[in-house]
């Protein structure tokens, strides 16, 4: 992988808990992106963070899966366009009435950051969504990291064009190394919401 991570990636001093994690639908228990989220979700929890995601299937389900067995909370973020029902691991179910308010709760919830994995176009609206409104300021800067080379051509190509702004997007090789953006919280006392 050519990019290699910056300092402007390291999370801000007060930090959120809760991580929103996008990538795709169509992965199936057994095959490595499956794996990979189940892999993202334990270790984010390990780490004291609670899960977000979209709630069904794929690296939603997998993200979940790995999150709540190892002792973390799930949020999955539904659509009421869609009559599947949210994923058995999920904890706790937020219905939208639209695309675009699902992902826009979905970047309010990950307070702490994002985690993008391989996915389709909707996982792209999901990627360019929270760069650009780093970008433009509209949303706090927090680690927005990729998970394997999937998605560099779209950064390098888009960060070759606006500078400054490909600094926002951290990428990684495997889950663990997500503890460079995402410090433990297992120590850290609880900070009210508001």
């Amino acid at each position: 992988m050519t990019a290699k991570p910056r300092d402007a990636h390291k999370p801000a001093a007060k930090t959120g808990r809760t991580v929103s994690v996008f990538g795709a639908n169509e992965a199936s228990e057994g095959q490595e992106l499956y794996e990979q989220a189940h892999d993202v979700g334990a270790v984010l929890a390990g780490l004291g963070y609670t899960v977000a995601n979209g709630g069904y299937g794929g690296t939603m389900e997998a993200s979940a899966a790995g999150a709540r067995g190892a002792g973390g909370a799930t949020i999955g973020v539904t659509c009421s366009l869609w009559r599947s029902e949210p994923n058995r691991h999920i904890g706790s179910v937020i219905v939208t009435s639209s695309l675009s308010a699902r992902l826009e709760k979905l970047l309010e919830l990950g307070d702490a950051g994002y985690v993008v994995l391989a996915g389709a176009t909707g996982t792209l609206v999901e990627l360019a969504t929270a760069w650009e409104m780093m970008c433009k300021g509209m949303l706090a800067r927090r680690p927005l990291v990729c998970l394997g080379s999937f998605w560099l051509p779209v950064i390098e190509l888009l960060a070759a064009q606006r500078g400054k702004c490909g600094e926002l997007v951290a990428m990684v090789d495997s889950p663990r190394e997500l503890e460079k953006y995402f410090p433990s919280l297992r120590d850290r006392p609880a900070v009210e919401q508001t």
